[in-house]
């Protein structure tokens, strides 16, 4: 296989086992590092040749011993700008790219966002990330969360990293500052659909898709709760739907948790954090995978940023001063 510029060259002899095996499915098996959809455009597009001879038909059944040969241009794409934007790199190699992402970073162009956004960033900081779909976002975390997140530099490792993420191989731990105290941890396993009326939001529904989110106590306030919460999936919104399903929406989380509760007594430095805290007190801590290049297992952490770490430890001096029964 060789990759140059935008162009593909993808070279592989069939063998016995593909025999009566679709072109499509051949390829699929010799090529697993692009995604079928892909590879099955390719077919479409004329960009496969077996023996020499030009396939266009994905059903056409191989015999095994054929050559096939794969030459084609990848998509790039023109619709978003390159701009200089700091990122908060973690890790870097010529596969994948780990950043902590701070808040206010919209992650993908969007209404009211069209630039200015992480995707912008990552066209200016990786030259030739532009043929990668999505320029290497493999997952998303909201505007106003902050932490890890993985970006893949190469359509392979893009393909080997999304299909973690949906065998669930990929481990991504949070932490949240919750309403309420919590007894102990659980499993909240409820599916997360589109709301009913409210278009821009998620909801549990019973329509919705598998959505499991597994989540323990950190430690407990006299009206919050520091959570450590893992996605078993990675629905829109997921941690922030599932934890007001519980009736403990994140702190901040206006969207889905209303305006500011206060606790009764509450210090004034408390109530003066709490009501300035501008956002969802949610951050990817840990993100684990395995290297696409060399199937190694890597984990990265990155600690609280600053304004959790305040609000924090303003809630546990609240608690302090007035005692967890005084609620």
């Amino acid at each position: 296989m060789t990759q140059s510029d935008n162009t593909v060259k993808l070279e592989a002899n069939t063998e016995s086992r593909h025999f009566g095996l679709r072109l499509d499915q051949v390829l699929a098996d010799l090529f697993p590092e692009y995604s079928r959809s892909k590879l099955k455009n390719w077919i479409l597009d004329g960009n496969v040749t077996v023996d020499g001879d030009v396939l266009t038909t994905p059903r056409q059944k191989m015999c095994g011993d054929e050559f096939i040969q794969v030459k084609a241009e990848m998509e790039v794409q023109t619709a978003s700008l390159p701009q200089k934007i700091d990122l908060n790199i973690v890790y870097e190699d010529d596969s994948i790219l780990i950043i902590n992402k701070p808040a206010d970073l919209v992650v993908h162009p969007g209404a009211g966002n069209q630039d200015g956004t992480l995707l912008n960033a990552l066209l200016a900081h990786v030259p030739g990330i532009d043929v990668v779909p999505r320029a290497g976002i493999v997952h998303r975390l909201d505007k106003d969360t902050t932490g890890l997140m993985v970006v893949a530099k190469t359509v392979p490792a893009q393909t080997h990293l999304v299909n973690q993420l949906q065998d669930r191989v990929m481990s991504r731990e949070y932490e949240a500052l919750a309403y309420g105290t919590m007894v102990a941890g659980g499993i909240v396993d409820q599916p997360i659909g589109r709301h009913a009326t409210k278009r821009t939001l998620m909801a549990v529904r019973e329509t919705g898709k598998p959505a499991v989110t597994h989540y323990r106590v950190i430690e407990k306030f006299r009206a919050h709760t520091h959570l450590r919460l893992k996605l078993e999936t990675g629905r829109t919104h997921q941690i922030r739907v599932h934890m007001a399903h519980l009736k403990h929406p994140l702190v901040g989380d206006t969207a889905y948790g209303g305006r500011t509760r206060l606790p009764k007594g509450a210090t004034e430095e408390c109530v003066e954090v709490l009501r300035a805290f501008p956002r969802q007190a949610l951050h990817a801590a840990q993100l684990s995978l395995f290297h696409p290049e060399t199937d190694e297992w890597m984990t990265w952490q990155a600690p609280l940023p600053d304004d959790m770490v305040q609000l924090i430890a303003t809630v546990r001096e609240d608690t302090k001063i007035k005692g967890m029964d005084d609620y």
